[in-house]
């Protein structure tokens, strides 16, 4: 939990925060010093508030930090100076011959423990034992027996793996792209929170999906995967989106855990949805050498096929439960989202820019100013000087989340690739797997998700891909596709149990047992499973191949999902029987998931289904037979009035 520091060092910290993310912004405008000593400012900047910012415990002052907080807060920031100041002779040193200075290991030795503890803190323990396990492994690994055993490291040669290595560890390439990219992205999406951005969301969500059966529960699925896709934070699109949505679905005779499972799935997909994905979709860009503006190209289909899943989910529960659309007197007008259609314009900015081969810092530059100016335009959204440096602080607080997470995941890397287990884990994987694609798949995402226990999507996801995407594009799946599969295990980790922040924080909302609302997130987010898997099995989700191919790939797909959607619901045209669920959702596994067949026929199964389906739908409307509908309550998220 995140303190409130009080008085005159609340104002500096502030301030301190603001220095930081106006240099990131200077820089990201005028280009970026060299990568050893931007790592290192990134991380004097932004590591040491971290301790300021998060109490030691819950017992911990929240509005005062301890002397021992600013003790390492200085322990964070002095070992980075060195490394700034002494970057030419770092450059010229050789790993494993020139010696290691006392000095050095000192300060290695107290970054890596003040990483540890501001992983701790911030993030979670999980994380942070996950790093004091692989640097004790790098100690003492030459004590285990077996594939594991690996020759004895001096304390002297973890301290260069970890700290004064220029290619890995706590200033590699993942601490680099969280300077440039990772950083501007999240000033930028703050900016856009600021500026009213989830009001015309929410306002959109309830006129595109308001209207129709189970309208607030709809909302509830758009705005959630709108505001996302913006913030790219799970956790803060339930507290947002979920505090308004989960209590109006409550009141209309949804389930609690059901509502809580529904708000949970849909915040989780936010991290999937286009041109914003989050931390680990720019690292995604970096660690493949594949322009950004590719990679939303090919998550398009996936993100689309998501949120089909989930309305289908709402569209049948919501029949079962007889609740209707939202009263057309009762939803936002045309005119409201006319009043704020203008800050679509930082976005079309972002998405342009991109699509002209600017880098992807730039391009979130230029829409970062471009979100002050269009916003400032009209009086309703205009943020004045003092939202805007609040915005951007709030900015700047989330950075510094993320710089300590993607700087312990650079310390397990490191530690993963310099002592083998890398290799060691993946021949342990091919060799359970063998040259089944579908076996290997099954086993690098479960992988994926127990890593993903109690870890933040971006390290999940960068110690996973480190370890199966080569073998997955080793049977030839494109190495795009690949880490696509491995990003969606990781993202959905966020929702899965025994350890599902997002599902904790949704359950909290609604009263709901949290362990229950991580199984029902985990149903109801299917659709990103099916996707994920899919692909390494369909090359027209990436857009592969010809239109009719990747026309068939979105039908056999979108079909497959609502067809499973109304046999786990256990209602379509009316409450179904045993033998009709499960025929429902087998067809939608064969449309799914039968991948020798061709997806051309898979398609058509699909919609011969689909059609029988609605067929029977109003034959049973037409005899009465169906659950009547009732009209739902209007929902009315956070800021839709001005």
């Amino acid at each position: 939990m995140r303190s409130h520091v009080a008085g005159i060092p609340g104002k500096l910290l502030g301030a301190w925060i603001l220095f930081a993310v106006f240099l990131h912004l200077y820089w990201a405008g005028t280009g970026y010093p060299e990568p050893l000593a931007l790592a290192a400012m990134h991380l004097a900047l932004f590591v040491p508030p971290v301790f300021l910012l998060f109490p030691a415990n819950e017992r911990s002052p929240k509005t005062k930090p301890s002397l021992f907080d600013y003790l390492l807060a200085v322990a964070a920031l002095v070992p980075n100076v060195y490394i700034y100041w002494n970057q030419a002779e770092l450059y010229e040193r050789t790993m494993f011959i020139d010696p290691v200075s006392p000095l050095q290991l000192a300060l290695g030795t107290a970054m890596t423990v003040t990483v540890v503890e501001a992983t701790r803190r911030s993030i979670s323990v999980t994380l942070a034992g996950l790093v004091v396990v692989v640097i004790a492994y790098m100690l003492l690994g030459h004590l285990l027996p077996g594939a594991w055993n690996y020759r004895q490291l001096s304390f002297a040669h973890v301290t260069e793996i970890t700290y004064l290595s220029i290619g890995s560890g706590l200033y590699g390439p993942l601490t680099v792209m969280s300077a440039t990219i990772v950083a501007v992205f999240l000033i930028f999406g703050s900016l856009m929170q600021g500026s009213g951005m989830s009001r015309l969301f929410g306002n959109f969500g309830a006129i595109t999906g308001g209207r129709f059966t189970g309208g607030p529960a709809k909302v509830a699925v758009i705005s959630s995967g709108l505001f996302g896709m913006m913030s790219g934070s799970s956790v803060a699109n339930v507290v947002v989106t979920g505090s308004i949505t989960i209590p109006m679905m409550k009141r209309l005779g949804f389930r609690p855990v059901f509502a809580a499972g529904l708000e949970a799935a849909a915040s989780v997909g936010g991290p999937l949805v286009p041109p914003v994905m989050g931390a680990a979709a720019f690292i995604m860009s970096e660690m493949i050498a594949v322009p950004y503006s590719e990679i939303i190209k090919a998550a398009a289909l996936g993100a689309v096929l998501y949120y089909i899943n989930l309305i289908a989910v709402v569209h049948f529960e919501a029949k079962k439960l007889g609740i209707g659309a939202i009263p057309k007197a009762h939803l936002p007008s045309l005119r409201d989202i006319g009043r704020d259609l203008h800050l679509l314009v930082p976005l079309a900015t972002l998405v342009t820019l991109m699509m002209l081969r600017f880098s992807p810092y730039l391009a979130a530059y230029w829409a970062t100013i471009t979100t002050v100016i269009i916003a400032a335009l009209r009086q309703h959204t205009r943020m004045g000087l003092f939202r805007v440096l609040q915005h951007l602080r709030d900015g700047g607080y989330l950075i510094a989340m993320i710089v300590v997470a993607v700087t312990s995941a650079g310390i397990i890397t490191a530690a993963l690739s310099s002592t083998g287990v890398l290799l060691a884990f993946t021949g342990m994987i091919k060799s359970l797997g063998g040259q089944s694609l579908l076996l290997l798949s099954i086993l690098i995402a479960s992988t994926c998700l127990i890593i993903g226990v109690g870890i933040p999507t971006t390290p999940a996801y960068i110690i996973t891909a480190a370890i199966g995407a080569p073998i997955v594009a080793e049977l030839g799946v494109p190495l795009l596709a690949a880490h696509l599969f491995i990003f969606y295990f990781a993202v959905l980790a966020d929702a899965s149990p025994p350890v599902a922040p997002v599902a904790d924080a949704a359950a909290t909302i609604a009263g709901a047992p949290a362990v229950t609302t991580g199984f029902y997130a985990c149903r109801f987010a299917l659709g990103g499973f099916v996707g994920g898997l899919a692909y390494v099995f369909e090359p027209g989700l990436i857009l592969r191949g010809s239109w009719l191919d990747i026309l068939a790939t979105l039908t056999a797909l979108g079909c497959g999902l609502v067809l499973i959607a109304a046999g786990l619901a256990g209602y379509a045209w009316a409450r179904l029987s045993i033998l009709s669920r499960l025929a429902l959702v087998s067809a939608g596994c064969l449309c799914c998931l039968a991948y020798q067949w061709p997806v051309i026929e898979r398609a058509a199964l699909g919609l011969f289904a689909i059609a029988i389906l609605i067929l029977l739908g109003r034959l049973m409307e037409a005899r009465g037979l169906t659950t009547p509908l009732r009209p739902a309550e209007p929902v009315v998220l956070e800021g839709e009035r001005p």
